[in-house]
């Protein structure tokens, strides 16, 4: 019934967003004779504001049409690898008539960058995406809108996320040999008992795993996220945030955790920031400030668009994660896709390097909760392991923003560097060729080898 009535009271606001919006550029056009009047600049930017409070915000584009690689302009082009009832495995192809830079871009290493499924969309990791396109082949999974799925796709569980990664890993590795993961945020858990029981059958695993800013070990350091999902029942949670989606939708009678929900629990967590972000905005927009506003509006386009979660799936990562902590208590017990059970063993990872990052300030995912891994992953070598600690950063620093390009992803890019096979011979380097991928394996590092042996 509050979905409900939600969409009602969000449909009867969007005639007066669009009316503000009107109004907005009626005191701001120079031809119209309202923006003769003194007040003009302050009832052109009042109006806007409202505008911004009221409107729909649908699901971002990434937008990277370009990306710099040493000096040259190199373009992109978006595909969907995969397409899965709830998920599509995105890639972000690079394109140059440069031989020299072509060549460059074929040597570089494969990533696969898990984001997270916690109310915002992927592009969420657009700057992650745009900086890590520079020096790798970048594959994003590109989680879809629980409300637009219909029924008869099915549930989706915390289960049917791990053999996702699954999947997307072994379609990299069918390409190229081998790859890298990256995830951020929530998806540390589930990233991490995938390669897991990958390992645990005797499956190549990723060359080297970076997980960033996430709730391994969430009993470390909880935050306000944290005790809010410990300290109420799992039955609370189900009675309380979870709703069918209303008939308007195609997902129409799927149980989910709304996305406007989960907004009011962001800005929740930070009124008086929100409230002094849009009052700053209001000042720009009389200023004139365009460099500033335009700032505004490109983090909340972002920041505003949320999508729902299908309920199995957000009620079982409460349980799991923040409940009953059973990867780091090794109780954890994912279903395959032959429906058969299997223990989460992280001590099985042997062949993979490791790399932590976690924000000094991080608000959502507390000092020591990323760090956890290395103590968990105890098959993998020391000297294959690292943990970076993101001086001044928060949450949001560590894979976006000024933080992230200067301070983090020169560690990420040496990490991942670090761990990645050199082709046997400079010809030889054709990494769309999954033969000659899997040959320069003969040359990665004497420490994996050993370790894969094991394995």
């Amino acid at each position: 019934m509050l979905y409900q009535l939600y969409e009602t009271q969000r449909s009867l606001m969007e005639p007066f967003a669009d009316f503000a919006l009107a109004a907005s550029k009626l005191f701001s056009n120079p031809q119209s004779p309202l923006s003769q009047s003194p007040l003009a600049q302050r009832m052109s930017a009042g109006y806007d504001v409202l505008y911004r409070l009221g409107k729909d915000y649908e699901k971002p584009a990434f937008d990277i049409p370009t990306v710099d690689v040493d000096g040259v302009t190199v373009a992109i082009s978006e595909r969907v690898e995969l397409n899965k009832p709830f998920c599509e495995l995105r890639r972000f192809k690079r394109f140059s008539d440069d031989q020299a830079t072509l060549a460059t871009l074929k040597g570089q290493p494969a990533v696969l960058i898990v984001a997270p499924l916690s109310g915002h969309y992927a592009t969420l990791l657009r700057d992650t995406v745009r900086t890590m396109l520079k020096d790798h082949k970048v594959y994003i999974t590109d989680w879809k809108n629980a409300r637009l799925v219909p029924l008869s796709e099915g549930e989706f569980h915390l289960d049917d996320y791990v053999n996702y990664v699954q999947e997307f890993i072994r379609h990299l590795q069918g390409i190229y040999g081998n790859c890298h993961v990256m995830s951020v945020c929530q998806p540390t858990v589930p990233a991490l008992a995938a390669v897991s029981l990958m390992a645990s059958r005797g499956e190549l695993t990723p060359l080297s795993m970076t997980m960033m800013g996430g709730p391994i070990d969430a009993r470390k350091s909880p935050t306000a996220v944290n005790s809010l999902a410990m300290n109420k029942s799992y039955e609370w949670f189900e009675n309380n945030v979870v709703y069918r989606v209303p008939p308007s939708f195609a997902g129409a009678g799927r149980r989910v955790y709304p996305g406007f929900l989960q907004y009011t629990g962001f800005v929740a967590m930070n009124p008086s920031t929100h409230a002094k972000s849009h009052y700053d905005y209001f000042q720009d927009l009389i200023k004139g400030d365009d460099a500033g506003t335009e700032a505004h509006r490109k983090f909340y386009d972002e920041y505003n668009a949320v999508l729902d979660m299908d309920a199995n799936y957000y009620l079982e990562t409460i349980k799991v994660v923040f409940q009953e902590f059973s990867l780091v208590n090794g109780t954890w017990d994912v279903k395959g896709v032959d429906g058969k059970l299997e223990r989460v063993r992280p001590q099985d990872i042997t062949s993979t390097a490791l790399f932590s990052v976690e924000g000094e300030l991080d608000d959502i995912s507390g000092s020591g909760q990323t760090e956890a891994v290395h103590s968990i992953c105890s098959g993998v070598v020391d000297t294959e392991q690292k943990h970076f600690l993101v001086k001044g950063a928060g949450h949001y620093g560590i894979f976006s923003g000024r933080r992230w390009r200067d301070m983090v992803y020169p560690e990420v890019k040496a990490f991942i560097r670090s761990h990645q096979p050199v082709a046997q011979a400079a010809g030889a380097s054709q990494p769309d060729a999954p033969a000659e991928e899997q040959a320069a394996t003969a040359n990665e590092p004497a420490a994996r080898k050993v370790a894969r042996k094991k394995q």
